[in-house]
C-alpha cells in the first residue's frame, strides 16, 4: 500500500498539462421572498456576483490547490469573459501562455441564479460548441507539442465545448506516449472513439451506461460495464464514479471497488474535476492506479461537501 503522506509530498514536483474546455462559472446570488405576478417563477432579489473557474479551468484550480504546477491548453474568445478567465488563472499561478484566442467565438460562461441557501433557480449558458478546426486546431496542437515536454502527466477535460476534437485529443495522447507519461481523460459520450490509447478514462455511471448500453448499478453490473467500456474506448483502464455507490476501477490486473466517502453532500458540481485532478496528479507522482483511485475517491468525498466548483488541499487529504 502506498504511503499517502509521502505521495502527497511529491505533488509539488509534478507539472500537469491540462487540455480541454475552459469556462467561467458566474453565480448571481440573492434571496427569494415571493413569486412573480408576471409568471409562476421566483423573484430573486440580487445580493452579489461570484465568478469561479469552471470546466478544465476548475481542473487546473484543483491541481494547484493540491500543490502541482499546471500548464493549460484551451480556448477563449476575444471578450471580457476571456480576460476575466485569464486573470483568474494567473491569480492562482497557472500560466495562460497555452491559451488560444479565437475572435470568432465567445468564451464559455455558465451563469447560475442561486439563492442565499445555495438553491439553484436557473442557469444560462453562453457558449459556442462547434469543434475547433483548421488554424485554431493547429494552434492548440502546437501548444500541446510545446508544453508536453515539461509535463509529468497530461489530462484531457472534455466538456463538449469544442476544444476536445478528435485531432486535438490524438495529439495529446500521442504526446503522452512520446514522453512516457500517463494521459487521463474525463470523457463525454459522443466522443467515445476519440480516447483510444489513454491511460485511464473517468466517466460517471450515467456516461458509462450511455456508452456501453449496460447498467452499472450493482457491483457485478459495474464490473461488466467497465470491461465493455475499456473495449469500446481502447483505453488501458476505466474508473467509473458511481455517486453514493463510490467508484469502480477496472484495470488489466483486475478490478477494485471503492465505497463512497462523502459524509454530507452539499453540491456535486465539479466533483468530477476533483476526481480526475487528484487521480492524474497521484499517477504523475508515481502511485499505482488503485492507490491513485483511492486518493481521488477521498478527495471527492471532501469536495461534494462544498458549494459550487471547489477544490481540495493536501492538508484536507492528510487530515
Amino acid at each position: 500500500m502506498t504511503d499517502f503522506s509521502d505521495l502527497l509530498s511529491r505533488f509539488p514536483q509534478q507539472t500537469i498539462l491540462v487540455v480541454g474546455d475552459i469556462m467561467l462559472d458566474h453565480f448571481v446570488i440573492g434571496s427569494v421572498e415571493r413569486i412573480s405576478p408576471e409568471a409562476p417563477v421566483p423573484v430573486v432579489r440580487f445580493a452579489r456576483d461570484e465568478y469561479r473557474l469552471g470546466g478544465a479551468a476548475n481542473v487546473g484550480a484543483n491541481l494547484r490547490a493540491l500543490g502541482a504546477e499546471v500548464e493549460i491548453v484551451g480556448l477563449t474568445g476575444r471578450d471580457t469573459d476571456g480576460d476575466r478567465l485569464r486573470q483568474a488563472l494567473e491569480t492562482i499561478g497557472i500560466s495562460t501562455s497555452g491559451l488560444v484566442t479565437d475572435p470568432g467565438r465567445r468564451t464559455t460562461r455558465k451563469t447560475r441564479i442561486v439563492t442565499s441557501r445555495n438553491q439553484q433557480v436557473a442557469r444560462i449558458d453562453y457558449e459556442e460548441d462547434a469543434e475547433v478546426r483548421d488554424e485554431v486546431a493547429r494552434d492548440l496542437i502546437a501548444q500541446i507539442e510545446r508544453l508536453s515536454a515539461g509535463a509529468t502527466a497530461i489530462l484531457v477535460s472534455d466538456y463538449l465545448k469544442g476544444v476536445v476534437s478528435r485531432e486535438v485529443t490524438a495529439a495529446a495522447i500521442a504526446a503522452a506516449s512520446r514522453h512516457g507519461i500517463p494521459v487521463t481523460v474525463d470523457p463525454k459520450v459522443s466522443h467515445t472513439s476519440y480516447y483510444s490509447g489513454a491511460t485511464v478514462v473517468t466517466p460517471n455511471h450515467h456516461e458509462a451506461e450511455a456508452i456501453t448500453h449496460r447498467r452499472a448499478r450493482t457491483d457485478a453490473e459495474a464490473a461488466a460495464c467497465a470491461a465493455k467500456l475499456c473495449e469500446l474506448t481502447g483505453c488501458q483502464s476505466v474508473l467509473i464514479t458511481r455517486g453514493e455507490h463510490g467508484m469502480w476501477l477496472h484495470t488489466p490486473d483486475g478490478d477494485t471497488t471503492l465505497p463512497a466517502e462523502a459524509r454530507e453532500v452539499s453540491d456535486v458540481t465539479g466533483a468530477g474535476d476533483t476526481v480526475i485532478a487528484t487521480l492524474s496528479l497521484a499517477l504523475a507522482a508515481g502511485a499505482p492506479l488503485p492507490d491513485a483511485a483511492r486518493l481521488a475517491n477521498r478527495a471527492a468525498g471532501i469536495v461534494v461537501g462544498k458549494f459550487g466548483p471547489a477544490t481540495v488541499t493536501r492538508g484536507e487529504l492528510l487530515k
